[in-house]
């Protein structure tokens, strides 16, 4: 979602205000192990609620004070706007990355979907 500006502000300062399904989707952003992700359709069917665009909704409005960079879409290509700051998160994590070809626009590697996944249930220990 192009319009997803991480927030700066604690959670704690808008607690009270958050929506339950935000504080819901937030709380799985929080899990997701570092170097792992989930993306915004996986959130939601962990929730058995909402869909990917309710998730990016979230993640979107209130998700800065929450490890973002790890909830994605499902392509794998970094966040619209946001990618040398997810970038530089991936890279200290560790989080795996699909070089980009000569062809791809900006040059910007994407997520190694098929490894870097998290299913929300498998140890965080080494990547599957």
């Amino acid at each position: 979602m192009s319009d997803h500006r991480p927030a700066e502000d604690t959670r704690e300062e808008y607690a009270d205000a958050l929506p339950e399904y935000a504080e819901r989707v937030l709380d799985v952003a929080e899990r997701v192990p570092p170097g792992r992700v989930m993306t915004y359709g996986d959130v939601a069917e962990w929730l058995e609620e909402g869909g990917p665009r309710q998730v990016g909704r979230v993640m979107a409005l209130y998700g800065g004070p929450v490890p973002w960079w790890r909830v994605v879409r499902a392509d794998g290509v970094l966040l619209p706007g946001h990618e040398l700051r997810a970038l530089a998160h991936y890279r200290a994590e560790g989080t795996p990355l699909r070089e980009a070809g000569r062809s791809t626009e900006g040059h910007l590697p994407r997520l190694d979907m098929r490894r870097a996944r998290w299913d929300g249930v498998a140890r965080a220990e080494g990547h599957t």
